[in-house]
């Protein structure tokens, strides 16, 4: 069902859980998938010795689609026209991820969102803006 914009004001959010618990095995099936094998994500010891870092760590892109899967449960398939993020902290395995669409201007048949994604320790790890079509 598509979002229509006569039941949108500023302001209204829709909030999701992207993962709870996020596995390792998670981290490295994202790896295969995207073609990505930096060793800081499927490396422990290199991640440890040699990027100090006291783990290994999902992808930026990862956590980006995740979010993404977010926006189109929200405004509907084949609706985002733009889809643009900030990287602003590590996910970790175990870690929790919740994620924000607020809408911020509704206009002209689209809705502009600002995105937030927090871990459960409620630190934001993605930050940016969405817009989409709506009837």
């Amino acid at each position: 069902m598509a979002l229509k914009a006569a039941n949108l004001k500023v302001g209204d959010k829709h909030t999701e859980r992207l993962v709870e618990d996020l596995k390792r095995t998670q981290i490295v099936q994202y790896a295969g998938a995207s073609g990505d094998y930096n060793p800081v994500h499927t490396d422990e010891l290199f991640t440890k010795e040699m990027a100090g870092y006291p783990t290994v760590f999902a992808h930026g892109m990862l956590t980006m689609g995740m979010t993404g899967r977010m926006l189109t449960n929200y405004v509907g398939d084949g609706r985002l026209t733009e889809y643009g993020v900030r990287f602003t902290s590590q996910v970790w395995p175990g870690d929790t991820l919740d994620s924000t669409a607020t809408v911020a201007a509704i206009h002209d048949g689209l809705v502009d969102l600002e995105v937030s994604t927090v871990n459960q320790d409620g630190v934001e790890v993605l930050k940016g803006s969405a817009q989409a079509r709506v009837d």
